[in-house]
């Protein structure tokens, strides 16, 4: 962001500097209006890419959490097979 904002500044400092009173109000607040866009612009980009974020974490999540389910209705279900087949060998 800032990349942008340097060129803007030197840019307005330069019509400044060679212009009227009016104009250089007027430049000024162009630059005013552009720094303030390409900040607005940074900041939904950045709340957009922290939703998205958001968003996969809690997937990965749910899906961690399906996982670790069926790891253990399976570990479960294993331990009484093997429990029941012990059974069915003792009688």
């Amino acid at each position: 962001m800032s990349k942008l904002i340097y060129p803007v500044a030197i840019f307005a400092a330069l019509a400044l500097a060679a212009c009227s009173q009016k104009a250089q109000n007027e430049t000024a607040t162009a630059a005013n209006t552009m720094a303030a866009d390409a900040n607005a612009t940074m900041t939904k980009a950045q709340t957009d890419t922290d939703a998205a974020f958001g968003a996969a974490e809690n997937r990965i999540d749910a899906a961690g959490n399906k996982v670790e389910k069926a790891t253990g209705d399976a570990k479960a279900a294993a331990g009484k097979a093997l429990k029941d087949m012990g059974n069915d060998i003792e009688d």
